[in-house]
């Protein structure tokens, strides 16, 4: 059986789609359903290809009891279109930036996390604002809402 396929997408793959993808991944396994998906996240950028996810990522993971020690930042490849089946950017600057790499969207696989929600906005980048609590219920919201689309 084919899993279904998200890929998280942000600028570096250090904070916001590291988290979105835990965060998925945790909750997915909460419901039983873990089996059924693979979920990955990446960066648009090759700036941070390798490192860790940034500490203030990794705290609140670790606070939720998520372990992400193992998780290094990839960038996006070409063959990433048609491995999954959605791909969810952070903010409205990643959607260009897939859109551009990707050469397009046909299949209509890409959009922002917050669009799956009643107020579709920008996840703010807490590289910038070092408020990582803000990103992280902005993440859970989206992944809330995404989840009651899918399932």
């Amino acid at each position: 059986m084919k899993k279904f396929a998200i890929l998280f997408v942000c600028h570096g793959n250090i904070c916001r789609s590291p988290m979105a993808e835990f965060l998925m991944k945790k909750r997915l396994a909460e419901l039983g359903i873990a089996d059924k998906f693979r979920i990955e996240s990446a960066a648009t950028s090759s700036e941070e290809i390798g490192s860790p996810v940034h500490p203030g990522t990794v705290r609140i993971l670790n606070r939720l009891g998520i372990d992400c020690s193992s998780k290094r930042a990839r960038r996006i490849r070409p063959s990433d279109y048609d491995e999954f089946d959605m791909i969810i950017g952070m903010d409205s600057r990643n959607l260009i930036n897939l859109q551009r790499f990707f050469g397009g969207d046909p299949l209509g696989k890409c959009s922002l996390l917050l669009d799956h929600t009643s107020a579709p906005r920008d996840v703010a980048d807490p590289w910038y604002t070092g408020d990582f609590e803000t990103t992280y219920k902005d993440i859970s919201e989206g992944i809330e809402k995404l989840l009651a689309e899918r399932l």
